[in-house]
């Protein structure tokens, strides 16, 4: 076993599906899964004790599609969270984020039950994402914002910028964003992402981080901890985010390599047919230039000829038309 742990590094990933569930998934260690949503609503409202539900929901009708979320949660207070860790890019998360949280307020009333009574507890969708949301620019707005990796959402008024409805929420944390450094580290959120970014590389709880609120995910995240079952779990799980990064890579570079190729074949036909176009242009005009030039001459030889015969002097012919004495004396 000891082979297998060698370079695995001192504690289990985060980021992995086997270590997400890992520290926050289990009853035991509920504590660091509250701990850490209350750093995300930072006072906006306080989790006291949280309930795990079931993650697999099944629709309504069997044409409705099956959902399966990494953590479900009840709070002390009726709230519900849906909380994801996303590896890799998925150009429809938002749709996904929404249609989650609709399934599970779908569920909130009874089928058949009458009334006007349309009560329904708090849901909140928290999402760790290890890519940039809106890294294509699809989103049409620009994000001018002291924190670009936290995505704070509610429904609210567009015109007065006030919350609508303040029972549905959406907290995105895009990991690549955050780029803090240990003396940046202002906020408990702060330190929260740093840990999730960089536990995998470290090799002890470092002084920066509040050793109340960590200290036992570096106490239980000790891979020489694991049972020979959890470092199969965790080798196999760390090799499948390893394997998909790999393919997406690989796809992205594809994709960038094929569009390099394609730029290059539209601005080698583009400048083929500007340097045509202009081609043309030019020959076009030094053609009228040159038919130009030539129907002066020919004009010019005519008057000087004319001249010629009326016996006016070579020299005042050349003089007053631009021909050349010679040419003037040849005609």
């Amino acid at each position: 076993m000891a082979r297998s742990k060698k370079h695995l590094g001192r504690y289990v990933d985060p980021r992995t599906d086997f270590g997400w569930k890992f520290y926050f998934g289990r009853e035991d260690n509920k504590i660091l899964l509250i701990e850490f949503l209350n750093s995300l609503f930072h006072g906006e409202k306080i989790i006291s004790d949280l309930r795990y539900k079931p993650v697999e929901h099944d629709g309504d009708y069997e044409e409705m599609r099956r959902v399966v979320f990494d953590l479900h949660c009840i709070g002390s207070d009726g709230e519900v969270f849906i909380i994801e860790m996303q590896q890799l890019f998925q150009e429809f998360f938002k749709d996904r984020a929404v249609y989650y949280t609709s399934r599970l307020i779908n569920k909130q009333l009874a089928r058949g039950k009458k009334g006007s009574d349309y009560y329904l507890p708090e849901v909140y969708f928290i999402g760790i994402l290890e890519f940039d949301m809106d890294r294509n620019g699809n989103s049409g707005i620009s994000r001018v914002t002291e924190c670009p990796y936290f995505y704070d959402v509610a429904l609210c008024d567009k015109l007065t910028k006030e919350i609508f409805y303040d029972k549905l929420g959406y907290k995105m944390i895009s990991l690549p964003l955050f780029n803090k450094q240990p003396e940046e580290l202002k906020t408990v959120m702060d330190q929260w992402l740093y840990l999730l970014k960089h536990l995998s590389t470290m090799d002890r709880l470092p002084t920066f981080l509040d050793k109340r609120i960590f200290g036992l995910i570096f106490e239980i995240g000790e891979i020489g901890k694991l049972t020979e079952e959890e470092l199969m779990s965790y080798e196999a799980s760390l090799k499948h985010k390893r394997d998909a990064e790999s393919v997406f890579n690989s796809a992205k570079k594809s994709g960038e390599a094929l569009g390099h190729a394609k730029g290059l074949a539209e601005g080698k036909a583009k400048g083929l047919a500007e340097g045509k176009a202009k081609g043309l242009a030019e020959g076009k005009a030094k053609g009228l230039a040159e038919g130009l030039a030539e129907g002066e001459r020919k004009k010019a030889l005519e008057t000087a000829k004319a001249f010629k015969e009326m016996g006016l002097p070579i020299a005042d012919i050349a003089k007053g038309t631009g021909v050349s004495v010679e040419e003037v004396e040849k005609l």
